[in-house]
């Protein structure tokens, strides 16, 4: 018969996250601080200091510990750890044996994310390294330690998401006040005025209305972009080279109109921090007159008038020939530009429909090619007719432009459509007023507001129209007026083609025949010129 089993009991002395201890008591744990702030600001900026120099002689000092240096971060959130650099340095040396003892400020200090606090904790437990919160007296080997740091980790979570909804309320508050703010230092041509409003810094606004001007001159953005870096002069960041984006990004910027649209991203969730570009998930907000213009509202909607012509063309402005995107076929094609005889000594640039090479099989236009010499002699001698009744031109312009550009008629409308919306807008006050009394019929009411409420939407609808016809019309005006100026300042006929006056002068060719071509000038005015003799 088998024997009884005898058991015995062990007891434990450590806790199950907790390894036994067997180094050399007598030798020093290689110890280190952890010291971060999390802003740049210049009151963070001491805290910062007295954070590293605290943990160098506290370590240095305790007789049992081996000072190993001390890990930074500065300005930057604890809320998650991508960017730490010193903090995942710190871990990495944790984890290669480098450390055995991590000292910080506080659980608020080493991290707001709960997640992220406890896996790196758990982490260093797993290599034998200890952390010592100095604020909460918390030893992660200890018994409760897991606890305590599970309760403190969420806690400093909480008060994280509770600072970023106040703060996410304040700039809310701001942008419903019309309270506009910009990033100065990487924003051309303001700083922030002694009222808090942005003002004109002039050097700069000089640069904003010189690329405004090189644009609608006929310049592409990357030309305006090379031409400001070889200048030297610097961009927004202060930075030497120009880039595209940048040139872009300041044609389209609506603030330098006077005017801001507020909250065109905002924060997801504040954890990750992430920005994402509002597609109508908060609301936005529109303030004209936030701040003084650097370029006219009729200037800034004809620089956009441009840009979405030119983002029609599918590839933008180029910088290979100023005919791309402005040759039109009468089947609705652009000419694209075509390289003939390049082998040989008969070589000649020759300008076709590109409708000609969807289908080689079954083309669908046949209109004839013209040489890239005739166009340039064919334009030379539109502008002389315009330049050839000067005189006659410029005195029967400035009435055209009045005529032609004049808002009476929209002024007139609107004044009605705000008297009509202010109308509707009282009955359905009165409604909301009555739908409150006892006894009132709340489908009737209801039935009611949603009609006055459909008419409302209808008027605000026309009034976003006629601000946008009145945009355009501005637009119009100024390149006009641009034109105008351009003729005017002209003293003599054109002797060869000039491509930067063709860029700024010419808004279409179109291709009715080689000997049928019709040029039309920004102002409107359209000269059919015989280019068959060219």
């Amino acid at each position: 018969m088998t024997a009884k089993p005898i058991v015995t009991e062990i007891p434990a002395t450590l806790t199950m996250f907790e390894k036994a201890d067997l180094r050399d008591m007598s030798r020093k744990r290689r110890t280190a601080g952890y010291a971060r702030v999390s802003t740049d600001s210049e009151e963070q900026e001491g805290s910062f200091t007295a954070q590293v120099d605290y943990y160098t002689k506290k370590i240095a000092e305790n007789p049992d510990w081996e000072f190993c240096g001390v890990y930074t971060d500065e300005g930057i959130s604890a809320l998650n750890t991508k960017k730490r650099d010193g903090f995942k340095q710190m871990i990495a040396d944790a984890l290669a044996g480098k450390l055995e003892l991590i000292v910080t400020k506080s659980v608020s200090r080493f991290a707001r994310n709960t997640l992220d606090s406890l896996n790196y904790i758990r982490k260093l437990k797993d290599a034998g390294v200890e952390i010592w919160f100095e604020k909460e007296n918390i030893f992660t080997f200890s018994s409760s330690g897991e606890l305590m740091i599970t309760i403190m980790s969420a806690l400093a979570q909480e008060e994280s998401r509770s600072l970023s909804l106040n703060v996410t309320w304040g700039q809310r508050k701001r942008f419903a006040d019309g309270q506009v703010s910009l990033p100065y230092s990487r924003f051309l041509g303001y700083e922030k005025g002694a009222d808090g409003r942005p003002k004109i810094v002039e050097r700069e606004a000089k640069i904003v209305r010189r690329i405004y001007n090189d644009y609608l001159q006929g310049q592409t953005i990357r030309q305006i972009a090379a031409s400001l870096t070889a200048q030297g002069i610097p961009t927004p960041g202060g930075k030497a080279e120009w880039s595209v984006s940048t040139i872009r990004s300041i044609l389209s910027s609506e603030k330098y109109r006077g005017e801001a649209t507020l909250q065109k991203t905002f924060t997801l969730d504040y954890l990750s921090k992430k920005m994402v570009k509002n597609e109508g998930q908060v609301p936005m907000f529109h303030v004209e007159n936030s701040h003084d213009a650097i370029v006219s509202p009729e200037l800034h909607q004809l620089v956009q008038e441009e840009l979405a012509r030119n983002a029609q063309l599918g590839h933008g402005r180029r910088n290979i020939s100023p005919f791309s995107g402005r040759v039109v076929c009468p089947c609705g094609e652009f000419f694209g530009r075509k390289t003939q005889h390049s082998q040989d000594c008969y070589k000649k640039i020759v300008w076709q429909c590109n409708g000609r090479y969807r289908d080689r099989a079954a083309p669908k236009c046949k209109s004839p090619g013209i040489t890239e010499e005739a166009l340039q002699q064919a334009f030379v001698q539109a502008f002389n007719a315009v330049l050839g009744d000067r005189e006659c031109y410029i005195s029967n312009m400035e009435p055209a432009i009045a005529l032609l550009t004049d808002c009476a008629d929209l002024d007139g409308e609107e004044q009605i459509l705000l008297e009509r919306q202010a109308g509707i807008y009282a009955q359905m006050e009165a409604l909301v007023a009555e739908i409150a009394c006892p006894g009132a019929d709340r489908a009737a009411c209801e039935a009611q507001y949603s009609e006055l409420k459909g008419r409302h939407d209808d008027v605000k609808a026309r009034l976003e129209k006629l601000a946008a016809e009145r945009l355009h019309r501005m637009a119009k005006r100024e390149k006009m007026r641009r034109f105008l100026e351009t003729v005017r300042q002209r003293e003599g006929l054109l002797v060869e083609f000039e491509e930067p006056l063709f860029r700024a002068v010419i808004e279409k060719i179109s291709v009715h025949a080689i000997d049928h071509l019709i040029f039309t000038f920004r102002d409107g005015r359209e000269i059919p010129i015989d280019a068959s003799k060219f």
